[in-house]
């Protein structure tokens, strides 16, 4: 497996083609000076509502737009919808959303209406200098338009750990980040509710979770909710670690396992880390899976998993927005097993499967 550049460090020979959207002339001015502010990125144009946005995605042809979600004529949302399903080539669409509980709301429904991704005005805004401010949005663009990987055939990778016959998980640990969202919903989609809770760690900023559980409930079947302090992990739920926050595993007064919200060091939240090596220490036999996003978060809690000798299933890198968690697990825990998505939810259905109906005692007395 060939290590693979932080998509921060990606230069493209051609700039990236922007069209900036948003109603408040201040936001588009310093939105242009984030953008050009490194050279590799060149705003071609500036529109002032969803009407302007879909008229000039097509007279342009940009290779990302930044969207507003709420403006006059015809809001973020409905621009969205109409440029994915329209625009020739598609572009990327980042939404840039306020950091309320209504803008949380409506970035995770632009994911379903075909945007790439989002970031919120309060990151964009971090620091008052404008040249310096938090790269989040830069990072973001380069990573969804940056050639993907061409995978390699009959690559030599070493054996994976293969887990003895009729073994099964108590529970299900995820870290994801950039291009997680559609990469957890094609995961719960390929798979029937399991006998084992579902425990996942996306980076989100506050507030973003809760809509996102939502989303993913709506689409996949799964239950899927947004984790609380104690709150009970249960068979066939999925919870997500709240945007800001960081979870681990602990045990229950009652049997099996709780989530409890802490605070960890560090820039990134909910912290895979943290949540991989909770699960190492307390779970009877946990399972860990490694999903799209930048960085390394994950590679240690990973490698805990592993020298408790249960399995690791990380993402194909050539299938991710962002392979480096992915490549950054595989290269730090040995025996790591590289699989794409539909590979990741056929294996979490065989565990269950081949080991019968039955619930784990380590999780009945959730029940």
């Amino acid at each position: 497996m060939r290590p693979e550049p932080d998509p921060a460090d990606d230069r493209r020979t051609t700039p990236i083609r922007v069209l900036v959207v948003d109603d408040q002339s201040f936001m588009r001015i310093a939105l242009r000076q984030i953008l050009e502010a490194e050279g590799d990125i060149r705003v071609v144009g500036e529109a002032q509502n969803g009407l302007e946005a879909v008229k000039m995605a097509g007279e342009l042809k940009p290779d990302a737009i930044t969207l507003d979600v709420e403006m006059p004529e015809m809001d973020g949302l409905q621009a969205c919808a109409e440029i994915a399903r329209g625009a020739e080539p598609r572009p990327v669409i980042i939404m840039v959303s306020a950091h309320t509980q209504a803008g949380a709301d409506a970035a995770v429904k632009a994911l379903r209406f075909g945007a790439a991704d989002f970031v919120s005005k309060s990151s964009v805004f971090a620091k008052t200098d404008l040249a310096h401010i938090d790269s989040e949005l830069r990072r973001k663009l380069r990573a969804w338009v940056k050639p993907r990987a061409v995978p390699q055939a009959g690559a030599n990778l070493p054996p994976p750990h293969r887990e003895a016959a009729g073994w099964r998980p108590d529970i299900i640990v995820i870290a994801a980040s950039t291009g997680g969202p559609q990469a957890l919903t094609a995961l719960l989609s390929g798979h029937t509710p399991v006998a084992a809770p579902i425990v996942i760690a996306q980076h989100m900023p506050e507030l973003f979770t809760a809509s996102l559980a939502q989303a993913l409930a709506h689409d996949t079947g799964h239950e899927v909710r947004e984790g609380s302090h104690r709150l009970a992990l249960t068979p066939h739920s999925v919870t997500l670690i709240p945007g800001g926050r960081d979870g681990i595993v602990a045990p229950c007064r009652s049997g099996g396992y709780e989530l409890r919200l802490v605070q960890m060091e560090g820039n990134l939240h909910p912290s895979a880390n943290a949540l991989f090596e909770s699960a190492a220490l307390v779970a009877t036999a946990p399972a860990g899976i490694v999903l799209t996003g930048m960085g390394d978060d994950g590679a240690k809690g990973a490698s805990a998993l592993r020298r408790k000798g249960v399995p690791v299933l990380v993402q194909d890198p050539a299938t991710c927005i962002v392979g480096g968690m992915p490549q950054a697990a595989y290269a730090a825990a040995a025996g790591c097993e590289v699989l794409s998505i539909p590979r990741i939810s056929a294996r979490i259905e065989a565990w269950f499967k081949k080991a019968g109906a039955e619930t784990p005692a380590s999780l009945t007395r959730n029940l």
